[in-house]
């Protein structure tokens, strides 16, 4: 027995000179999972042990905090305005340009890489859509030709919500959870525009028609008349004017007259004047910082877009800071579990709600990327679930189709009928990616992708920019210069670049269900060379970096701690086999 039990421990410190933790059983020394509800601790003094003084501390205390809370997320608000604002200053006519570019937007998918860019460079899907549809009425686009537009402007507005969640970067589960609840949203526009533009696609020379624009058609029917849009709900506008007023003013009808092609526009500036005409405009008084300013449209943009990312980042940390205070003991954890619970013996009727309450609300402030964005600080400290915010997300993506469609009513009697086919096409495409993506539990595949890139960008954090600048800019633009170049060009590089990558999706997914069906060279990845399978070449060579490099000793650090407190614990008679 005395041998055995040497032997044991003879085992035992040997592996352990080998780097395996076995002094804790393994339940013990799994991490904890990532994605779960954060329940914190409250270790502050209980209420009923208090005096009054320090209850009426507590009180003032807690009511400072959410008037900071309350004044932080305006001031975030606000600064969401003023980043729009800035891309529209720095993009100048580009955008009008881009609209304007008729024989381009014949081929389909050049009009869904515009309809990203452009909505990327206005950051607002609701400007963009406004603008497709005022071009619908002036007959400069047709219905056929919007819709791939109204599809990349879906794409295009999601970007928003991922750069607010790299406010979050300095915190490696905070990252991990923002990013994915950010991403959530991007991944759902991603693949319902690869469905149902690939039915848009292949059902016009078959049926003569697409698959949404027979719908709309068959949705506006015979609706010759137009309508008033007086009972306009935009109580954002009303929030923010006060403060983004007093610093900058865009006139709307600068940017559709550029999309129109109208002459009078030509040379028009895009800050709000107050008075005389286009060609001569007479310059508003006091009622602004920048008016009646010497300096071009794009150096303001620059200036702006400096202020509003200051803003922006500093009033997001702020505000994440004074939520991880606040979400803390019994009231807050119940809190929580509420909004992430689900209605009994009806569970399934819990996302439809969500549905109802993301449209909602969106509807009311007139923005899906403020709402969503507002999410983003809530499930990087984990007061809501992926799973959670994903119908959230859904349904501001029916909320903000309410522009177009206001916007759409606006439009003369003779062109309304098309006007509302068009904004009707926005509503429709978002409504026909929920019924793909939602009802059934297992086509649900935004949630497991957002995690999966969630748990890559928390270990290698600068594939967070990496891919936010692949998916809004880098590919958009290739795809829209390959395509100016010609459409035998597109399909020399895009039909094998998405074969190679169906091929991996479908060999990934074999590995791991069914590896038995693959021949054996297959079943792993081990041989290609590291850098075209792993991002540990590129991350040894960016850790080199001073900018980088903080990150990676941040969690050697952390390793090193872990792995010291482990092994510094005493061995137990149950930890050995």
């Amino acid at each position: 027995m005395m041998e055995k039990g040497l032997s044991k421990q003879g085992n035992l410190l040997s592996n352990a000179s080998y780097g395996t933790l076995i002094s804790k059983p393994m339940t013990q020394l799994s991490p904890e999972d990532p994605w779960a509800i954060v329940d914190l601790v409250d270790d502050s003094k209980k209420w009923a042990e208090m005096t009054t003084k320090e209850k009426v501390f507590r009180v003032f205390d807690n009511g400072l905090r959410i008037l900071s809370a309350i004044s932080l997320l305006y001031f975030f608000i606000c600064s969401l305005d003023l980043l729009a604002s800035a891309f529209r200053l720095i993009s100048g006519k580009t955008t009008g340009t881009i609209f304007r570019q008729n024989k381009l937007m014949q081929n389909p998918v050049v009009g869904l890489m515009i309809g990203i860019l452009a909505t990327v460079l206005v950051q607002s899907s609701s400007t963009s859509t406004s603008i497709v549809v005022s071009m619908v009425g002036t007959n400069v686009l047709t219905v056929g030709m919007a819709i791939p537009i109204i599809m990349g402007s879906n794409i295009g507005t999601s970007v928003t919500n991922t750069i607010v969640s790299f406010a979050q970067i300095g915190n490696k589960n905070e990252f991990r959870r923002a990013f994915a609840g950010a991403v959530v949203h991007d991944i759902f526009n991603w693949l319902s525009v690869f469905v149902l533009f690939t039915v848009e696609i292949v059902c016009q020379p078959i049926f003569g028609i697409g698959y949404l624009e027979w719908l709309s058609g068959i949705a506006v029917g015979k609706i010759n008349s137009s309508s008033s849009t007086d009972g306009e709900i935009n109580i954002l506008k009303e929030i923010t004017d006060p403060i983004v007023g007093l610093v900058i003013q865009i006139d709307q009808n600068v940017i559709k007259g550029w999309a129109n092609d109208d002459p009078s526009y030509e040379n028009a500036s895009l800050i709000r004047q107050c008075g005389g005409n286009i060609t001569d405009p007479i310059p508003c008084e006091g009622i602004f910082i920048f008016e009646n300013t010497t300096l071009k449209d794009w150096s303001i943009g620059l200036i702006l877009l400096s202020i509003s990312l200051f803003v922006l980042c500093g009033s997001m940390i702020c505000l994440v800071k004074i939520l991880n205070s606040m979400m803390k003991g019994h009231i807050a954890n119940v809190i929580k579990h509420v909004v992430n619970a689900k209605i009994p013996y009806f569970p399934w009727l819990t996302g439809y709600i969500a549905l109802l309450v993301g449209a909602g609300m969106t509807f009311i402030v007139r923005s899906s990327s403020v709402f969503t964005s507002a999410l983003n600080p809530l499930i990087g400290i984990g007061f809501i679930s992926i799973e959670r915010v994903y119908p959230l997300t859904l349904g501001s993506n029916v909320g903000t189709t309410t522009t177009a469609l206001l916007a759409a009513f606006a439009a003369s009697p003779d062109a309304l009928h098309d006007t509302l086919q068009i904004a009707l096409v926005h509503l429709l495409f978002n409504v026909s990616g929920i019924l793909l993506f939602y009802p059934i539990p297992f086509m649900r595949f935004p949630i497991p992708m957002a995690k999966f890139l969630g748990d890559v960008t928390a270990k290698y954090r600068w594939f967070a920019i990496v891919s936010l600048v692949g998916m809004f800019f880098v590919l958009p633009a290739t795809v829209l210069g390959l395509s100016i170049a010609g459409t035998v060009t597109l399909q020399c590089v895009g039909i094998p670049f998405l074969l190679i990558v169906v091929a991996a999706v479908v060999i990934n997914i074999l590995q791991k269900k069914s590896p038995s069906l693959l021949p054996p060279v297959l079943r792993n990845w081990m041989w290609l060379p590291e850098f075209c399978r792993s991002l540990e070449p590129y991350d040894r060579q960016l850790s080199k970096l001073s900018c980088c490099n903080r990150f990676s000793q941040d969690e050697q650090e952390k390793t090193v701690n872990v792995t010291t407190e482990i092994s510094s614990t005493p061995l137990s008679n149950e930890s050995i086999p």
